[in-house]
């Protein structure tokens, strides 16, 4: 075999004898979020929670809200010694499921932590609150929405939100350009469509 052929294949084999234990490492290392084992950790990790829930075990659920810009909600569920008990996402889609119809203000802010936003419907009598959630499609964000009456579930939605298309926005067309518009909110769930004509062939 020629010398240069046999110092390729000496290098190849090189590289895949370290390569390979790197790559087994990070296929099989278990992934683990959240790994907080003590109330300490957690607060040296994170600083103080938004909100400290008290419940009825004589444990305590500590609340860190990412809203209004953020799509989590770390709960840590800690005993009376300060041991963690429990930690999930409050707005992961199976969190979100278990809202019911008839649940009160209360009961929804422990499930799910602090809202984002709050809108008053005067002609539905509806108060909603809503949170930012994971996106699993192309639009810029979601919104979960949950509908009260009279302090209480009647029921719960999602808004889809779209960011503006640069594409569709000519100079002319935003006096602003985009996308430097001090008006432009990008929680509006309104898109803005142009039509241009098809080129000639």
């Amino acid at each position: 075999m020629h010398p240069r052929r046999l110092l390729r294949h000496a290098l190849c084999a090189l590289t895949l004898a370290v390569m390979l234990p790197l790559t087994g490492c990070a296929t099989f290392e278990p992934s683990r979020p959240y790994a907080y084992t003590t109330e300490a950790e957690v607060i040296a990790a994170r600083g103080e929670p938004t909100r400290r829930w008290h419940n009825d075990d004589t444990t305590t659920t500590l609340e860190y809200a990412t809203q209004p810009d953020g799509d989590t909600c770390l709960m840590v569920q800690i005993d009376a010694g300060g041991i963690v008990l429990r930690q999930w996402d409050a707005l992961d889609d199976e969190n979100l499921a278990r809202v019911r119809k008839g649940m009160s203000r209360d009961e929804v802010a422990r499930l799910l932590g602090e809202h984002r936003a709050e809108q008053t419907f005067t002609q539905s009598g509806e108060v909603v609150w809503d949170w930012n959630v994971r996106s699993y499609g192309g639009q810029a964000g979601t919104l979960f929405n949950v509908h009260f009456i009279d302090g209480k579930v009647v029921r719960t939605s999602r808004t889809q939100l779209y960011a503006r298309d640069p594409r569709a926005y000519p100079p002319w067309a935003d006096p602003f350009g985009y996308p430097f518009d001090p008006f432009y909110d990008p929680y509006w769930p309104r898109q803005r469509v142009i039509v241009l004509p098809r080129p000639r062939r």
